[in-house]
């Protein structure tokens, strides 16, 4: 919301009238999505009013309860960004581990975030489960593309369970839940075959990389620009604004499609690490399975809910268990929501 905010602001603050839903396409779009900002009641949303509305949502983002790690900023690797931070469950035994994966478009977002998931840290302690957050590298403009984030996270896993006994984890039963980037990254975590390396020095490096379940919210199953148009049937998408980043291209511009970045996108898209061995899926989008044109805004089209439907269809043709639930869609039945769903891989129960 607030990247649609940021777009508004600094394109029409200087216009000699004020925007209104009337004649604003994106103002129509933020009434749809949130009728609450329409602080007057009269069908209409301004720019004043959006304004307002976004101070309000920030002021409540503020307020929230927050809810301490045991344990913060723990290094896992050499970098700035390789931190991440606990909250462990006091119970008799390994606990299983619950991994969290913030989001930020591979540029921005910290784990600090799910210090105010406070409903969902309480409800995985209540079933004897243990929380991490991690951080990765941002792309910094490109100097860190894809798959870098990936493999940070992949050097998180390890490290937690090369010290799972120092935490009392069973490293056995790791899951891990996460938006936007972070769901990219975790679902390619849990697709790709086991990263392993048994003949490594590094004892961490020795250990499993592979999760029981995953949990992604508005996640990107791709990041093939191809791929994203024949998903979506259209011929053009606006390109989304953290994409040169993530393929390594400085600067600004219209992004040429090569075979370089086409192989960058291969091997960072999650869908290509798919077999049928692979962890279950509960995926969950905010919006509905709508028409995405060539005019349809970034943010909306990367966390379409269309994105999670053709990984359903992948998943099901391999026999795996896939959930997607979004604005409008059928009920999930075997599970009443994604805590639930991860409550119950995680436990076995």
């Amino acid at each position: 919301m607030n990247r649609i905010f940021c777009f508004l602001f600094t394109a029409m603050l200087c216009s000699a009238a004020e925007p209104t839903s009337k004649t604003n396409a994106n103002l129509q779009k933020l009434l749809k999505r949130y009728p609450a900002a329409d602080a007057n009641k009269d069908g209409v949303l301004t720019l004043t009013e959006a304004k307002a509305f976004q101070k309000l949502q920030r002021d409540r983002e503020a307020n929230r309860p927050v809810l301490k790690p045991t344990q913060v900023d723990i290094a896992y690797g050499t970098h700035a960004r390789h931190k991440l931070d606990l909250w462990l469950v006091e119970r008799d035994g390994p606990a299983p581990l619950l991994i969290c994966i913030h989001g930020g478009g591979f540029r921005a977002g910290d784990k600090s975030q799910y210090h105010r998931q406070v409903n969902l840290i309480k409800r995985m302690h209540a079933a004897g489960i243990s929380v991490a957050a991690i951080n990765y590298r941002y792309t910094e403009g490109g100097k860190n593309p894809l798959p870098g984030a990936m493999h940070d996270a992949t050097r998180a896993v390890q490290f937690l369970r090369h010290n799972a006994r120092r935490f009392n984890l069973d490293k056995t039963r790791f899951a891990a839940t996460g938006g936007s980037a972070g769901a990219c990254i975790l679902m390619w975590l849990g697709f790709h075959d086991d990263l392993a390396d048994a003949d490594s020095a590094d004892p961490i490096a020795r250990e499993s990389t592979r999760l029981i379940a995953l949990a992604p919210s508005g996640g990107q199953p791709t990041i093939s620009l191809v791929t994203f148009r024949e998903w979506f049937g259209v011929k053009n998408l606006i390109p989304h604004p953290a994409m040169r980043a993530i393929f390594g291209l400085r600067g600004e511009g219209v992004i040429e499609w090569t075979p370089e970045l086409a192989e960058r996108a291969r091997i960072s898209s999650p869908i290509t690490f798919l077999t049928r061995d692979d962890p279950p899926c509960y995926q969950t989008y905010g919006s509905a399975d709508t028409p995405v044109t060539e005019k349809t805004p970034p943010n909306e089209w990367v966390h379409h809910p269309r994105l999670g439907l053709k990984l359903k269809a992948a998943m099901d043709k391999l026999g795996i268990e896939c959930h997607v639930q979004y604005k409008g869609g059928p009920p999930i039945k075997s599970y009443h929501g994604v805590n639930d769903f991860l409550v119950k891989k995680l436990t076995g129960k």
